[in-house]
């Protein structure tokens, strides 16, 4: 796969993210690099290597899901800055990204 400008181009788009043309030269050597040593990895044989999923044995400790302690709507908003009971309310996060022409 060769990593080209309209791809970092579209790259930079989906991610809502400005480079300039220094910038987006460096993200594209950067990517054919990437690409260029997972190909290497592919030349490996791996012939009756098993999937690893993790890298440790450890499992997962789960536990029983049982409701417990409830508090009602009106205490839960007792202390909160904006209440709209029933809910809470935040302050916008994320604002989204102004598409260029």
């Amino acid at each position: 796969m060769e990593v080209n400008e309209a791809l970092v181009e579209k790259l930079s788009r989906l991610s809502a993210l400005s480079f300039t043309k220094e910038e987006k030269m460096h993200i594209q050597d950067d990517l054919q690099k990437m690409i260029l040593f997972v190909e290497k990895l592919n030349e490996l044989n791996t012939d009756g290597v098993e999937p690893q999923l993790h890298i440790t044995d450890a499992e997962n400790v789960f536990r029983d899901d049982i409701a417990g302690k409830m508090i009602s709507n009106e205490a839960a908003l007792e202390n909160a800055p904006n209440p709209m009971p029933p809910y809470f309310t935040a302050t916008k996060a994320i604002q989204k990204p102004v598409p260029e022409n």
